[in-house]
């Protein structure tokens, strides 16, 4: 059974703690200003917009370190809706890594909507693809997205996560210009 914090409260951080639960795991939700309480699980989820990841974990020194951290921000120009705001030779993921050189960053449920994770996009069960350098970190978060009745890929390398925040930003600014609805979005036929 695992144990995974999830620190958000938003539609996504809910959605993730279904998932958990669906499968069997314990799932702490914990809000930005719950700095207090102490994470307890042996993955944690950063479910904040990606301009929060650096208050969040300045406010747990040391908390993270040893953790799984999955990242599922989508470092989108929120003003402009136009372009990303990591360089064009990073991604967030890789930013988060190299502020936390003591975890394991994944990359992961970036390319999928809060909807989508109750199961399905359209026809197809729902695809979280996984991004990180740790393949038994990959397979750990894999096992608890597929308890939940989803599937899990394994993207690659967390350089990979260029590519994920990409599909993730396409997927936005088509749902933002209601080109596709958000309870829809991509689907993977393997």
């Amino acid at each position: 059974m695992s144990n995974v914090t999830i620190i958000g409260t938003g539609n996504m951080a809910q959605a993730i703690a279904g998932i958990v639960t669906r499968g069997g795991g314990s799932a702490q939700l914990l809000g930005t200003e719950d700095q207090g309480s102490a994470v307890t699980g042996e993955i944690v989820v950063l479910a904040v917009p990606f301009p929060a990841v650096r208050e969040v974990i300045a406010q747990r020194p040391g908390q993270l370190d040893g953790r799984i951290v999955v990242d599922i921000t989508n470092p989108l120009n929120f003003e402009t809706f136009d372009s990303l705001v990591v360089p064009a030779d990073s991604s967030a993921a890789q930013e988060i890594a190299a502020q936390l050189p003591s975890s394991t960053v994944l990359k992961a449920f970036n390319t999928t909507f809060a909807a989508t994770l109750a199961g399905s996009v359209g026809p197809l069960t729902t695809t979280v693809l996984i991004a990180g350098d740790d393949t038994a970190a990959k397979e750990q978060l894999a096992a608890v997205v597929r308890a939940g009745g989803l599937t899990a890929i394994d993207a690659g390398a967390l350089k990979r996560a260029r590519e994920l925040e990409a599909v993730g930003f396409l997927q936005l600014t088509l749902a933002a210009t209601e080109k596709i609805s958000w309870t829809g979005g991509f689907g993977v036929v393997a």
